[in-house]
C-alpha cells in the first residue's frame, strides 16, 4: 500500500531536487524557481482519480492568484496523450512532461500525488489521492 509517509518530508527543501522541464507548449520551467506558494501536482493521463480530481485543482488555481500550479505528467505513452488530457479538462496552468528521474526524485509511487511548496522552496504539505478544492486551498495557506 502506498503511503504519504513514503513521499518527501514536510519541511524538506527542494532546491537540490530542482530540474528544468519542458511544458506542452515548449517552454522551460524550473521547479524551484517560483516566487510564491506552488502546488506541484503529479498525474498520469490514464489515472481515473486524476481525471476526477483535476477540476478541483483548476478551480483552486483560477480562484487563488496568490498561488502557482504546475502539473507534471508521468507514466504517459506520448505527448499527445498528455495534450488530450489537458484539453479535455481545459487546463490553464502549465503542464510539463516528467521523466522517470523526476518520479524517483519526488518519490511518486501513486497518482495523483502533490506537494505544496512555499516561496522558500520548502515542502509545506503533501498528499496522495483525491483532493477536494477546499482541501487543496487549505493546504496552500
Amino acid at each position: 500500500m502506498f503511503k504519504e509517509s513514503d513521499m518527501l518530508s514536510t519541511g524538506e527543501q527542494i532546491s537540490q531536487q530542482a530540474v528544468a522541464l519542458k511544458t506542452l507548449d515548449g517552454k522551460t520551467i524550473e521547479l524551484a524557481n517560483f516566487k510564491k506558494t506552488t502546488v506541484v501536482y503529479f498525474f498520469a493521463p490514464w489515472c481515473q482519480i486524476c481525471h476526477v480530481s483535476i477540476s478541483n485543482l483548476q478551480d483552486t488555481y483560477e480562484k487563488n492568484q496568490q498561488i502557482n500550479v504546475i502539473a507534471i505528467a508521468l507514466d504517459y505513452v506520448d505527448k499527445k496523450e498528455v495534450f488530450e488530457f489537458s484539453s479535455q479538462h481545459q487546463l490553464t496552468f502549465p503542464i510539463v512532461l516528467g521523466t522517470e528521474q523526476i518520479k524517483h526524485q519526488y518519490k511518486i509511487e501513486a497518482y495523483p500525488s502533490y506537494y505544496v511548496i512555499d516561496d522558500k522552496n520548502t515542502v509545506i504539505a503533501k498528499s496522495m489521492g483525491y483532493s477536494s478544492e477546499i482541501g487543496l486551498f487549505l493546504r496552500t495557506l
